[in-house]
C-alpha cells in the first residue's frame, strides 16, 4: 500500500469506529412488534419505550381525567396518557391495551388514521415529527377494576411495583436464563449469575444467586433448562424500570408449576406490523480493511424467532476471487451464531481468523422469521478483509 492510500484507510477506520458507536447506542432502542400480552408497569413503559412499542400490555394504576379532558393512568410519581372509549371506573384499575411511542411511528402509519393527531397527541402535522420517547400513550382495549393480589407472585411484583418493595418474598417461576426468551428490556447487572424467572405474562430478574442446588445446576446461556420451574426467596428491589429479587445468601429449589390458573389473554385488534428488517450491521456493507478476527453483528427492527435462524446463515468467501488466485476450491469459513433477544442482535463469531485481502459474504437466507411469523427478507452483507 503506497503513502497516498493511507489517509483513505485512516478515514475508513475512523468511520467504522463512529458507526460502531452508533450501533452500540442504538442497541435496546429498536421497536418491538405485537405478540403475547405482557404484564408491565408505567415506569417500565417509560424507561424502555422501544422495547414495549406496539406490544399488547397490561398495567395497573389510578385513572384520572385532566383539566383538558385527557385520561391518564398513574402509579406513584409516574403518569401515562391513556386513549380509551367510554367512561373509566374510579379507583385502581387494570388497563389492557397497546403501547405506542409516536416517535417510532411515521405520520402515515395506518394506526393513526382514526385519530386527529393534533388534537389527540398535540403534534403539529405540519411541523417536525416527535423524537422517539417524546410522545407516548396506551391505547386501551379494556379497563376494569383491579383486584389486589392475595399473595406475592412474579405477576404481582410487576403490576404493583411498590407494594412489595424492600420486602422479603418467595416466588415460583419458569427459569429463563439470562433473558433467553426476551421477556425483559434490560438487566440490573448485579452479579455474574443473574437470571430471569417468568410466569404467565410477567417476568422478573433474580440477582446474586447462582441457579444451582442439590443435584442440579441450570444453564444460564442455553435454552436447555428453560422448562424447569424454580422457587427462590429474596428481597424485592427496583430501579430503571426493572424489578428484581435480591436472593443473596439464598438457595434455589426446583419446584412444580403453580396450580392457579393463568390470567386469560385478551385479544388486541391492531393492524399487522411490518416484517422484521435489518437496521444496522457491523462491519457495514462494502466496508474495507476489516480486521481478520472480526465478528459480525446484525441488528433487527423486530424480534426474531431464534428457532428459524439455525441453518439459514451463510458466511463465505467470494468464489471468483478464489478462482483468480488459482485455488481449486474456495476455502470454507467456520462460524457460530448467537441471537440476543433482548437487543435483537445476531452475532456471528468466526472460528478462525479470515484470510487477508478477501471479500466475505454474509447471507441471511429465506426462512428466518419474526416471533409473529412474518418473514425476514433475504439479506446479504459483503466486506473486504485487511492485509
Amino acid at each position: 500500500m503506497d503513502g497516498r492510500a493511507k489517509p483513505a484507510v485512516r478515514v475508513q477506520q475512523v468511520m467504522r469506529k463512529l458507526l460502531l458507536l452508533v450501533f452500540v447506542l442504538a442497541i435496546g432502542h429498536v421497536s418491538a412488534q405485537p405478540g403475547a400480552r405482557r404484564s408491565a408497569n408505567i415506569a417500565a413503559l417509560l424507561a424502555y419505550p422501544g422495547f414495549y412499542h406496539l406490544r399488547p400490555v397490561l398495567i395497573v394504576g389510578k385513572l384520572s381525567v385532566s383539566a383538558t379532558g385527557e385520561l391518564h393512568v398513574s402509579d406513584e410519581s409516574v403518569t401515562l396518557r391513556v386513549l380509551a372509549k367510554g367512561n373509566a371506573p374510579e379507583g385502581i384499575d387494570e388497563v389492557r391495551g397497546e403501547f405506542w411511542d409516536l416517535g417510532r411511528m411515521s405520520p402515515t402509519d395506518p394506526r393513526l388514521a382514526a385519530y386527529d393527531v393534533k388534537a389527540t397527541f398535540h403534534i403539529d402535522p405540519d411541523g417536525p415529527w416527535p423524537r422517539a420517547g417524546q410522545v407516548m400513550a396506551l391505547v386501551a382495549t379494556t379497563i376494569e377494576p383491579a383486584s389486589p393480589p392475595q399473595a406475592p407472585s412474579i405477576r404481582a411484583m410487576v403490576l404493583y411495583p411498590s407494594r412489595y418493595l424492600d420486602q422479603k418474598i418467595t416466588v415460583t417461576g419458569q427459569f429463563a436464563g439470562r433473558n433467553l426468551l426476551g421477556d425483559l428490556a434490560d438487566a440490573p447487572g448485579k452479579s455474574r449469575y443473574d437470571f430471569v424467572l417468568r410466569y404467565a405474562d410477567a417476568a422478573v430478574w433474580v440477582t446474586n444467586l447462582r441457579p444451582r442446588g442439590k443435584d442440579f445446576e441450570l444453564s444460564l446461556d442455553t435454552r436447555l433448562d428453560t422448562g424447569r420451574w424454580v422457587e427462590v426467596s429474596g428481597t424485592v428491589q427496583q430501579g430503571r424500570g426493572l424489578q428484581w429479587i435480591d436472593a443473596q445468601g439464598g438457595t434455589p429449589r426446583l419446584a412444580k408449576p403453580p396450580s392457579e390458573e393463568k390470567p386469560p389473554e385478551v385479544p388486541i385488534s391492531a393492524p399487522a406490523a411490518p416484517p422484521p428488517e435489518v437496521v444496522f450491521s457491523a462491519p457495514t456493507n462494502d466496508e474495507t480493511d476489516v480486521a481478520l478476527t472480526t465478528s459480525v453483528r446484525i441488528q433487527f427492527t423486530r424480534d426474531l424467532d431464534p428457532g428459524t435462524i439455525k441453518g439459514r446463515v451463510k458466511v463465505s468467501y467470494l468464489e471468483s476471487e478464489g478462482a483468480a488466485r488459482g485455488q481449486a476450491a474456495t476455502p470454507t469459513i467456520e462460524f457460530t451464531t448467537q441471537y440476543n433477544a433482548g437487543n435483537r442482535v445476531l452475532e456471528i463469531r468466526l472460528t478462525n481468523p479470515l484470510e487477508r485481502f478477501r471479500t466475505v459474504k454474509v447471507d441471511l437466507l429465506d426462512g428466518i422469521a419474526g416471533t409473529d411469523k412474518q418473514p425476514l427478507k433475504p439479506w446479504t452483507l459483503t466486506f473486504m478483509t485487511a492485509g
